[in-house]
């Protein structure tokens, strides 16, 4: 089922996480926008990672392999039954890649149980709230995973006017909204957030 591009005052999302059951949902978002950027399906961030020898075909399959063996974690946000984003969160040994590696390698250790990567977001629903519902419940999926330490990398977009569509780690303003606190710069926008998640009991 397509999404309507038909604007709606009032969005209310549900979120579930990304498993067997929810993959060809996922599919379907990522299919409707030809593997996103570029055919990655998702895989930057895995130790597999992506480039010019991987296509996108083969990233589709290793995703999906990674889903049916729990080795994937992400929120969906869904519009009544229409998955219209995701927020990818995993351990960063599930997640090893990011972006400014170096500046990152080259601070002080702060070793994080759970590193949340990039958001995505339907085209026709961006700047809706869809990129909070994600992070929400990907907070959420941690908790219920058993909590811990929580970091990410998001731009700070202050002062500045930023496409919606490169926001793919999220803005600062949005983690600092949920009780994340800068710890420390990486290149010139982004920054090192972090946020300790009490797991449910």
């Amino acid at each position: 089922m397509g999404v309507s591009l038909t604007p709606r005052r009032e969005m209310v999302f549900s979120v579930r996480p990304l498993t067997t059951d929810t993959w060809p949902d996922f599919a379907r978002l990522v299919a409707e926008h030809d593997g996103v950027w570029g055919g990655c399906w998702c895989m930057a961030f895995h130790e597999e990672g992506v480039g010019r020898t991987r296509t996108p075909e083969r990233n589709r399959t290793e995703k999906e392999a990674r889903v049916r063996e729990g080795r994937a974690h992400a929120a969906l946000v869904y519009d009544g039954t229409d998955c219209v984003g995701r927020c990818q969160f995993g351990s960063p040994a599930e997640l090893p890649r990011i972006k400014h590696r170096r500046a990152y390698a080259a601070g002080p250790p702060a070793p994080a149980d759970w590193r949340i990567t990039c958001f995505f977001v339907h085209r026709a629903r961006r700047r809706a709230g869809v990129a909070s519902a994600a992070l929400d419940g990907a907070l959420r999926e941690i908790a219920r995973l058993g909590g811990g330490t929580v970091e990410s990398f998001p731009q700070d977009t202050e002062g500045t006017r930023v496409s919606a569509s490169f926001l793919h780690n999220g803005t600062v303003a949005l983690f600092e909204s949920r009780g994340f606190t800068r710890t420390r710069q990486l290149g010139k926008n982004h920054w090192v957030v972090t946020r300790t998640v009490r797991p449910f009991v």
